[in-house]
């Protein structure tokens, strides 16, 4: 028989797990929202499968490459596996659709609010998605679009967001720690 699936978390990477800063290609650039490592960790602890999911345009409008989108991930990873925390796995779509490089100007079900990264990382870890937590609309429309709760945080680009993301947001946090303290208190009511 099959191990029944993890229930999984959905994180955006940029303005969620860690600070906003463009279109981040540099590696010795990232910086982690202080206390994502341990609202992370939180999530593990409680044995839930943790998943970046994270648009990253910035190569379909040349910026960067893929290799670069690969290394801040790594970075991302093992900042995060040196505090105790685990990121099961990284997911990203290099594309966009006003790109300016030919092979990723393309309309990819994969980018956010689309459900193409969630569905590989269902195929590929057996996990089912339980909850999504980012700063943009896109997030949030990615939760509605699985038909689990989408938190919005109001770190990166959380405060830019008009009401109407605020409204269709199952929850609005300040950061991640919040977003991840909801969550586990909206488990215990379950209960």
């Amino acid at each position: 028989m099959e191990d029944s699936p993890r229930k999984a978390v959905f994180v955006d990477r940029d303005g969620t797990l860690i600070v906003e800063k463009g279109f981040l290609s540099d590696p010795d650039g990232v910086e982690v929202i202080p206390g994502a490592i341990e609202a992370v960790k939180k999530l593990n602890d409680e044995g839930f499968a943790v998943i970046v999911v994270s648009n990253q345009s910035g190569v379909a409008r040349g910026y960067f490459g893929e290799d670069a989108v690969v290394k801040v991930n790594d970075r991302v990873k093992s900042l995060f596996a040196e505090g105790g925390a685990k990121i099961d796995a990284l997911y990203y779509c290099p594309h966009y659709a006003n790109g300016s490089v030919e092979e990723y100007a393309i309309d990819c079900p994969c980018r956010k609010p689309g459900t193409g990264m969630v569905e590989k990382a269902v195929r590929e870890l057996n996990v089912v998605p339980a909850f999504v937590i980012g700063d943009r609309k896109s997030d949030v429309e990615l939760g509605k679009n699985l038909g689990v709760p989408a938190v919005l945080v109001l770190s990166g680009y959380g405060r830019e967001q008009p009401d109407e993301v605020v409204k269709m947001a199952d929850f609005v946090a300040e950061d991640i720690s919040s977003a991840v303290d909801w969550i586990l208190n909206s488990l215990k009511t379950e209960r």
